[in-house]
């Protein structure tokens, strides 16, 4: 997505989709945000720190250029000038599992290595077996700036993701897998429901779903 018109405006704050110019912030931003993530560790932690990241930030790198390549859903969050929040949207006309394309799949290899790839193919397999339509998009990356967590920012940036979202109108709603029970609260309330109790790899989690209203 190229156009910067605004998603939600007010005050500073402001969510609009990403230029080319924000990928390497927002890279950095969902580095640091997901470099705990509960399945990131899973799949790419073997014992050695320094590869772990490595191929965490790679991974990252890659999936953001594949996103932003396929024109997919980028939406930024700003204070005023300051990029501080990033939420990535697949639609359905992004191949994901097992049908990810040969070009990714590809660098992805060579980024984080092949068993990265096959987890976070099975990762998309599972979630997209239990999504209850084919026109759902899948929120695949979702963060705030570290040093401004706490602030009510992840709020703001779900709701960007949902008046998007209610733009749709051939979109059936949106999936989510929460591994932390914090963020699938944060879903919650913004009415995400649970689909499933999901095990992925060695990591439990909820996949949540948001429906929309024009989909009541």
């Amino acid at each position: 997505m190229t156009t910067t018109a605004p998603i939600d405006k007010t005050e500073a704050l402001r969510a609009v989709y990403l230029t080319a110019e924000d990928l390497r912030v927002a890279a950095s931003i969902l580095y640091n945000a997901y470099h705990d993530d509960p399945l990131f560790v899973d799949v790419m932690h073997s014992g050695d720190q320094v590869q772990y990241e490595k191929k965490l930030r790679g991974a990252i790198r890659e999936e953001l250029n594949s996103l932003w390549q396929q024109e997919q859903v980028l939406i930024g969050l700003f204070d005023g000038e300051r990029l501080i929040g990033v939420a990535c949207i697949a639609t359905e006309q992004l191949p994901l599992g097992e049908a990810r394309l040969w070009n990714w799949r590809l660098k992805m290899l060579v980024s984080a290595g092949w068993q990265t790839t096959q987890a976070l193919m099975n990762k998309e397999r599972s979630i997209l077996e239990h999504l209850p339509s084919a026109h759902s998009g899948v929120l695949q990356f979702i963060a705030i700036n570290p040093i401004e967590q706490g602030k009510g920012y992840g709020n703001r940036l779900v709701q960007a993701v949902i008046s998007w979202s209610e733009e749709q109108p051939e979109l059936a709603g949106i999936g989510v897998f929460a591994a932390n029970d914090n963020h699938a609260k944060l879903f919650s309330r913004h009415d995400f429901a649970q689909l499933e109790r999901l095990t992925i790899g060695n990591v439990e989690g909820d996949l949540l779903f948001y429906r929309g209203h024009s989909n009541d």
